[in-house]
């Protein structure tokens, strides 16, 4: 355990290097410490050596870019969203394009199943834009206590560490962050 808190406070301090610097020998070596985590996040929803070392690059160029833009408290669990996030939209991708052939193939049908089902990707994926949106709408407190939450999935704990702000206060941003998110994206699906 005593191990841990050192490792936490080497990886805030590589990213800070690497958004100061901008040295892409910063953030590898900060990769490198967790790259056999990714790889085994790729393996597990891809199944292929092959398509999940080509994922884990993939990884690394997504991470060089937004490690520039977003703030991130618990290096690990961040990377370990980001590798899962990138490997289903890569799968979900990968879907949506076999069932674009095989619409192709089948003309005989004059409504695809893209349009009649709700929970297909293309509309899935404006659920998700929808949603980012939503979020970055929200105030301040609400928004970081909902990233942190469901995005990084922190514990209630970990985001009142996170955020210092008293536990009864992360309760109450997380509960009325949901309800504003559900209320925007009501408010969307109604245009």
């Amino acid at each position: 355990m005593p191990k841990q808190t050192p490792d936490i406070h080497e990886d805030e301090s590589l990213i800070r290097a690497y958004q100061n610097s901008g040295d892409m020998q910063v953030v590898g070596v900060l990769f490198k410490k967790y790259m056999h985590l990714v790889y085994g996040v790729c393996l597990k929803y891809f199944k292929n050596k092959e398509e999940s070392q080509d994922a884990v690059m993939q990884i690394f160029e997504k991470l060089t870019d937004k490690l520039q833009t977003q703030e991130v408290d618990n290096f690990k669990s961040w990377l370990y969203v980001l590798s899962k996030n990138h490997c289903l939209m890569q799968l979900r991708s990968v879907k949506y394009k076999n069932q674009q052939v095989t619409k192709d193939i089948d003309s005989t049908h004059v409504e695809s199943d893209l349009l009649m089902h709700h929970n297909d990707e293309p509309l899935l994926e404006e659920d998700l834009q929808e949603l980012e949106k939503c979020i970055e709408e929200l105030q301040n407190e609400q928004k970081r206590c909902i990233e942190l939450f469901y995005l990084e999935n922190r514990s209630y704990k970990e985001v009142e560490e996170a955020t210092n702000y008293d536990l009864k206060k992360v309760k109450s941003y997380i509960q009325n962050g949901k309800r504003n998110l559900k209320i925007c994206m009501e408010k969307n699906s109604e245009r």
